[in-house]
């Protein structure tokens, strides 16, 4: 051992007095057997105690500041001390009771002053032997995990392999069982199928054990969907003659809920080129295939919605062309009850034709709506009115309203036509009779969760349920497609459940459907609730008075399409106004700016060649501020630059007499 490795062995012991004799002498009797490290005062000997390791602490009992007690008992409280022996030194209290307290504190000796350097030298050495032996075996100890991790390391090679592989495989699993997929091997002659190896989150990915399908080898045929059953079994099939499989099936899940799985395989030969068996994966696409659906619905309901574009404004001016003409001969022309009868079908179906025009619209989520806070019992009283005598005798409607309940925040006239349309199909759906269930409550969604389309937030649920027939699960989506119905031929066009799914979406929404074969069907609108500050909406109420003090006004009609044009200025002199008509924006704004007095009102058509009807507005406007202007629109998605001109009324082709008079009344 060399003079530094011998130094650095040497152990040390703390001598704390705050007498400076007392400490030059001990250091002088102790400085064969240790190195002494002094301190004066408690304080100063726990300082030192954590910078130094020490075989033993000779330590004063009465000192000033911490004496030896209360130091003794900070010592032992630590656990990097705690263990290191004290030997108390004392001059007084020699007493038992005195020397019991020091043991209590931890004492391992107590030696009285003054000290006999004999004495103190043995004890001190006896504890140095022990600290100087304990490091050492310390020492040994060290060496011999030295060895022990050179022998390791002379195999570090293979285990490091080895640990590599372990990872690589735990991993694999952790990836595996996170993933929505199964691996799987399978015996070439397995029949019925009954795989002898999965990984993956089996029950997870399917609702049973595995155990639950080696128990019943039928149960995975027995669970594919009844559409699917005769493809996948004779994909399945067609494995044993070498080809790969890769077919999509629906499969019914422990819960009841059917998933779309990919499943895909391909024949593991030999060495010698002999079959040995399937190799393959199960994918769940469920998602996947809900996206695609989703995906296709919305191209559906955007080439619907350009459809209605493209034809709402021709369509609705024929429309009012044809109604107009036909008020027009109701009112000048004396009718016969057989002439009046083939007026009255004819203008029943224009007015179906403008209910087609709307329920698209509704659909593509291109109609204009209007929301206000409206509450659901008045909703109820004014449905069941109106369909009192629809319904029939055989068909109760029974309403179950939530207490409380909240407004819901949509378009009055849409939301009454919606509801309206469930009640309706829910009676064609029960001919024998039964009774329709209206019910309403609050419902709340805290968190997205799966693939709801709804946000999170407060909701009213109005659901209409029968008692009918119900819908097979493979029509449920099918039914809110437009111009899909189950009914005959001529009974229904298949708008109705899509113009409620349009109108729900198109208000912040969803609709739900819910239903079973044989037993019934409920049918789900979800509505945001209103807000506090949303306006309620009041039906408004015909004022004959103000009709019948109604004040003549000079009128400006534009629009390009004559039969339109015609008609309407026949209605307004009809209703006693003097009309001046021309066919385009240019024309009226050289008649106002000719004489502007000579005016009362502008009527013009939104969508014209040249000149639209919002920038005539602007341009008489920019002459006249405060010039009267009613815009009459058959175009589906007109925004009618409401951004630059607040103060407009529009009336939607084609529009009845009183809806016209209703407009001219808010214009004055």
């Amino acid at each position: 051992m060399t003079d530094s490795e011998a130094i650095e062995d040497r152990a040390k012991v703390l001598v704390v007095d705050d007498d400076e004799r007392n400490l030059l002498a001990i250091t002088h009797v102790l400085e064969d057997v240790a190195d002494v490290v002094v301190a004066t005062s408690g304080e100063e000997a726990l300082r030192q105690l954590l910078k130094t390791e020490f075989a033993v602490i000779l330590l004063d009992v009465y000192m000033p500041g911490i004496d030896g007690y209360e130091t003794a008992q900070i010592i032992r409280s630590r656990e990097q001390t705690k263990r290191v022996p004290i030997v108390f030194l004392s001059a007084v209290n020699k007493e038992s009771e005195h020397l019991r307290r020091g043991y209590s504190m931890g004492a391992v000796d107590y030696v009285f002053k003054p000290v006999e350097p004999l004495v103190i030298r043995s004890k001190v050495a006896v504890f140095v032997d022990l600290f100087l032996m304990t490091r050492e075996i310390q020492r040994k100890a060290r060496q011999e995990q030295a060895l022990l991790d050179a022998n390791l390391r002379a195999n570090a090679e293979r285990l490091r392999v080895e640990q590599e592989l372990r990872l690589a495989e735990q991993r694999q699993a952790a990836i595996i069982e996170s993933l929505p997929i199964i691996l799987y091997l399978e015996e070439i002659d397995a029949d019925p199928r009954i795989p002898k190896f999965v990984s993956g989150n089996f029950q997870a990915l399917t609702g049973y054990a595995f155990e639950d399908i080696q128990r019943t080898p039928t149960l995975w045929v027995e669970r594919l969907h009844p559409a699917d059953r005769e493809r996948a079994v004779e994909a399945l099939g067609a494995r044993r003659s070498g080809q790969s499989l890769s077919v999509e099936y629906r499969w019914q899940c422990a819960d009841g809920e059917y998933k779309h799985f990919l499943d895909q395989a391909v024949l593991l030969r030999d060495s010698f080129g002999n079959p040995v068996e399937f190799a393959g994966t199960l994918l769940d696409v469920t998602d996947r295939k809900d996206l695609e659906s989703q995906l296709t619905q919305a191209r559906k309901m955007d080439a619907i919605g350009q459809l209605t574009g493209g034809i709402a404004h021709d369509f609705n001016n024929l429309l009012a062309a044809v109604l107009g003409g036909l008020g027009m001969i109701e009112r000048r022309v004396p009718l016969s009850e057989d002439q009046a009868k083939i007026v009255g079908m004819t203008r029943h179906a224009a007015e179906q034709g403008a209910e087609l025009v709307k329920h698209l619209l509704a659909f593509a989520r291109r109609q204009k709506l209007e929301p206000a806070s409206i509450r659901i019992p008045r909703l109820a009283q004014t449905v069941t009115s109106l369909l009192a005598h629809t319904l029939g005798g055989m068909v109760e409607l029974k309403w179950e309203l939530s207490d409380p309940l909240s407004p819901v925040y949509a378009d009055a006239a849409q939301l009454e036509l919606a509801v309206m349309n469930l009640i309706i199909n829910a009676r064609d759906a029960m001919p024998e009779g039964g009774v329709v269930t209206v019910a309403a409550e609050d419902r709340e969604i805290v968190e997205q969760i799966g693939r709801t389309g709804l946000k999170p937030g407060h909701y009213v649920v109005i659901g209409v349920g029968d008692t009918g027939c119900g819908i097979a699960p493979e029509m449920i989506q099918q039914v809110l497609e437009p111009f899909f119905t189950t009914k005959p031929v001529g009974k229904g066009t298949g708008l109705g459940l899509s113009m409620v799914y349009g109108f729900a979406q198109q208000s912040g929404g969803e609709v739900r459907v819910d239903s079973e074969l044989g037993k019934g069907t409920c049918v789900e609108i979800w509505l945001p609730r209103a807000p506090e500050t949303a306006t309620e909406m009041v039906l408004a109420i015909a004022d004959e008075a103000m009709d019948a003090a109604a004040v003549a006004m000079k009128i400006l009609l534009v629009d390009d399409h004559d039969g339109v044009r015609a008609t309407t200025a026949a209605l307004l002199e009809d209703l006693g106004h003097q009309v001046i008509h021309v066919t385009e924006g240019a024309h009226a704004l050289d008649a106002f700016r000719q004489d502007p007095a000579a005016f009362d009102l502008l009527i013009t058509d939104y969508a014209m060649p040249r000149m639209s009807g919002a920038e005539l507005v602007r341009q008489i406007r920019g002459e006249s501020a405060d010039f009267p202007a009613l815009i009459i629109t058959g175009y589906a998605q007109a925004d009618l630059d409401a951004s630059e001109n607040t103060d407009l009324r529009f009336l939607t082709k084609p529009f009845t007499a009183e809806q016209l008079k209703a407009a001219l009344r808010e214009r004055r």
